[in-house]
């Protein structure tokens, strides 16, 4: 009666209760082998039946007899001993598996699964040494503008750029490209922890699109970049760029250096920036301000532009060297500014001068107050009749060719304020030498 009322609750409960419960049943081997022989109730009903036909009797069984009903007695008795340990040992392994899934937070399929550690080769535990390095060292700078709102008339501060930086020194001053901070009405500096701080410009410089930052942080969380030298470099060895390409901060890109000693021109001012840096590590826009690193993790340049018609990577990018870098961030972290020696002129397109046949550069204009001006250099004019009258002409500066705006500017950058220089033009149909003393830019608001 009872075997007939469980049959309908193990049958209405989850698939798993029934597993757990079938363990208690001896297994179909052991049951054969308890029924072949008698079991241990019916041995005892026996021995009590047999008891009284002793008595009436004078005769008792043989000593063999009782010695083989002992043994079928014994023999029953250790199976049901073997088959309960079995089902025990069954049970405690079934609780055991289930509790091991209950109480590991694991999928039931990768449970079991021995997941063995990952190798890598000596030159990629290099490069993730590298990047776990230097990492804490790369910025993310957001440029905020103010804007109004074209309904409720509010100001707002809104991002309108953002780009990448790197920690110069424990003083909290962040070294970046001057694009990436122009125009904006706030900055704002996300370390490597996230932790995100108001940034105050230190100084610029356009010429050479270099600017210096600064942030109130804790200078245990400030681990400024190694500075290597760019002096020695070669075509074909190893770098490593770090920004924030299209916002995702942090990015790792690779490749050689694929040239040296080349030129461009800064965004803001147009003057030639030399000894750049060329490296196929794709560089996109965010990367601006980032470093440009060797296989040693040190600093090398500074990741300034790239030449895409797409404005994405195309596989040559430009780095400001660190030997440029490091004389314009000491004078702008001493003294909010770079004091770099001027003409004092404007001068026309090279395009134009090239169309009237001679090489040099055409002075436009030559501010009386200024270094040219002083020294009696001419700018272009009308006369009285309204006909153009060109200017002087520069064609050397202490007897180096000029012929056209970069290498003014080239000369220039090795001089410095005071010098005194021999500038050689030609005025109408005859040339003439004049001295001008340099004097420094003015201040840049």
């Amino acid at each position: 009666m009872a075997a007939a009322s469980a049959q309908p609750l193990l049958s209405l409960r989850p698939s798993i209760f029934c597993t757990k419960f079938s363990v208690f049943l001896p297994r179909p081997s052991s049951l054969s082998s308890i029924s072949s022989k008698p079991s241990t109730i019916a041995l005892l009903h026996s021995r009590k039946s047999r008891i009284p036909a002793a008595a009436a009797s004078s005769s008792t069984p043989p000593f063999s007899n009782r010695i083989s009903e002992q043994a079928d007695d014994g023999a029953g008795l250790g199976s049901v001993i073997s088959a309960a340990i079995d089902s025990i040992a069954l049970v405690l392994t079934s609780v055991a598996l289930t509790l091991s899934l209950l109480l590991v937070d694991v999928d039931a399929a990768s449970a079991f699964v021995v997941s063995t550690p990952r190798k890598l080769q000596s030159d990629e535990l290099a490069t993730v040494r590298l990047f776990q390095d230097n990492t804490p060292s790369v910025v993310y700078i957001t440029n905020l503008a103010v804007r109004q709102d074209a309904f409720t008339l509010d100001v707002l501060e809104v991002p309108q750029g953002s780009g990448s930086g790197f920690v110069w020194d424990k003083q909290g001053h962040i070294v970046t490209n001057y694009h990436v901070i122009r125009g904006a009405s706030d900055l704002r500096v996300t370390l490597a922890d996230q932790s995100t701080y108001e940034a105050k410009v230190v100084g610029f410089d356009q010429d050479k699109d270099v600017a210096v930052l600064r942030i109130e942080a804790p200078k245990d969380k400030l681990r400024p970049i190694p500075v290597g030298v760019s002096a020695d470099l070669l075509v074909g060895q190893k770098v490593y760029a770090i920004g924030n390409p299209f916002g995702l901060d942090h990015t790792l890109t690779t490749g050689v250096i694929s040239g040296l000693r080349r030129e461009i021109s800064s965004a803001a001012t147009g003057r030639p920036i030399q000894d750049v840096i060329q490296t196929d590590a794709a560089i996109n826009p965010g990367n601006s301000g980032g470093p440009l690193l060797d296989s040693s993790g040190n600093l090398i340049g500074i990741n300034t532009a790239i030449y895409s018609p797409s404005g994405a990577s195309s596989g040559v990018g430009f780095s400001i060297p660190v030997d440029t870098v490091g004389g314009i961030v000491e004078q702008l972290v001493k003294f909010g500014k770079v004091t770099r020696p001027i003409l004092g002129i404007k001068f026309a397109p090279d395009q134009s001068v090239e169309q009237l046949g001679v090489s040099g550069v055409l002075v436009l204009d030559a501010p009386p107050s200024g270094p040219a001006g002083k020294a009696g250099l001419r700018p272009t004019k009308r006369d009285e009749y309204g006909r153009l009258v060109l200017g002087d002409i520069i064609t050397s500066v202490n007897g180096k060719k000029v012929a056209n705006g970069s290498d003014l500017y080239r000369i220039l950058d090795q001089c410095k304020v005071g010098d005194k220089v021999i500038v050689e033009v030609l005025r109408g149909d005859h040339k003439e030498k004049f001295p001008v003393i340099l004097e420094p830019k003015p201040d840049e608001s």
